[in-house]
């Protein structure tokens, strides 16, 4: 997701890659600082030092950060009652921590919503805050609210500063192919859904694609992640030019993917800059990612698909309008994202968006980027539509795998 759709703001982004030095320096100082600024503990740090020094009718509880086939074995040799209480006791721990079963996280995350939404309805009537800070108090009370219906499934939820989040859409426990929508920037908690311009939220990409999908392939079992859960860059700046906040992403998308149940094949669809994400990912993700698909991107952080590592095939769709296209592809000194994902020396398979409209349209209904990105997600490759008159994107693809 992104909000870069005016002329000033890409003169601003023009202008960071042409002040790459300058940012070079900031580096060693800023930056560093930042980075070392740890302040105190975040509420989620705080749910897995407890969890770490908790235990389960004596039995002491495994290291929050072990491997998720570790989790799993642990939540697997507990009864009902006890991972329901490990989920009330520890909600923010448990509705985080990949290898727990997805019912219970969708449980421990409904109590943590709900005991976060109670501290922002105290920040609500906090006179030390500005109106303004009141204000985004309600805002943020009311989306957690919402996220707290029975009929939401959130995978993942940190109330931390501007927030992560993740939403399930189907069943992730019986799906036989998953598909994980990666936004981009000025991406949080509050622009997690919108009601204007929803396809160009988190939610409303994951719905479309769900949706799509299922009219691709009426009978076919998938599910689609709406993952926000990585702290996106705000704005252009020197975050938004830089990998800073894709590397820290890239573990965190890994750890889920390597997290989710079953065998099923995912898919990736990376949005302008969760395509940066995804493209440092790339080399580390497990074989299970079989196709990652780039939209609106600013670079993957390599200058040809053999560059990032990875068996999964590549794919990038870009719209004739979408500003990205005039955004300098380089990388000089850090700043700056590599190759476009769309020329020909870069060798993704080129995907028609046709229908698109601006920066944010590539999950808007009805687009060929939408109903492409739906036959990836289904394995009916043999249907996707190449960005050129005759079949180059699909060169070496064979027929449709089950869904």
């Amino acid at each position: 997701m992104t909000s870069f759709d005016s002329s000033p703001q890409l003169n601003a982004w023009r202008a960071l890659l042409a002040l790459a030095v300058v940012f070079v320096m900031l580096a060693t100082t800023g930056w560093t600082a930042v980075r070392n600024n740890r302040g105190g503990a975040s509420p989620l740090e705080a749910a897995v030092t407890a969890w770490e020094h908790g235990n389960i009718d004596g039995r002491a509880l495994p290291d929050a950060d072990a491997p998720a086939a570790r989790l799993s074995r642990f939540f697997a040799s507990l009864d009902k009652r006890q991972r329901h209480r490990l989920a009330a006791r520890y909600p923010l721990a448990v509705g985080n921590m990949n290898g727990a079963p997805v019912q219970l996280r969708y449980r421990a995350n409904r109590i943590a919503l709900g005991q976060a939404r109670e501290v922002e309805r105290e920040r609500m009537r906090d006179k030390r805050l500005s109106p303004l800070g009141q204000q985004e108090a309600e805002r943020r009370m009311k989306r957690f609210g919402v996220m707290m219906r029975p009929e939401r499934q959130v995978f993942a939820f940190d109330p931390m500063g501007s927030g992560r989040m993740a939403e399930v859409f189907g069943d992730l426990d019986t799906a036989r192919r998953v598909s994980v929508v990666v936004p981009g920037v000025d991406t949080n908690v509050l622009t997690f859904e919108r009601t204007f311009r929803k396809y160009s939220a988190p939610v409303g990409m994951a719905k479309a694609l769900y949706r799509a999908e299922h009219e691709a392939k009426p009978r076919a079992r998938t599910a689609v992640i709406a993952w926000a859960d990585y702290t996106a860059p705000v704005g252009i700046g020197v975050d938004a030019a830089t990998a800073m906040r894709a590397e820290s992403g890239a573990v965190r998308l890994d750890s889920m993917v390597r997290g989710l149940p079953g065998p099923s094949p995912v898919a990736l669809y990376c949005h302008s800059y969760g395509s940066v994400v995804c493209g440092v990912a790339a080399r580390t993700l497990p074989a299970r990612v079989t196709d990652i698909a780039v939209a609106g991107s600013p670079g993957m952080r390599a200058d040809k698909v053999s560059e990032l590592g990875t068996g999964a095939r590549i794919w990038a769709a870009r719209d004739s309008d979408d500003w990205i296209q005039d955004v300098p592809y380089m990388e000089v000194g850090g700043i700056g994202h590599g190759a476009d994902p769309v020329s020909g020396g870069f060798g993704a398979r080129v995907l028609s968006a046709t229908g698109a409209r601006g920066h944010t349209g590539y999950f808007e209904p009805g687009t060929e980027s939408l109903r492409n990105f739906a036959e990836i997600g289904t394995g009916m490759y043999d249907a996707v539509r190449c960005a050129s008159r005759d079949d180059a994107c699909r060169e070496g693809i064979s027929g449709a795998a089950a869904a």
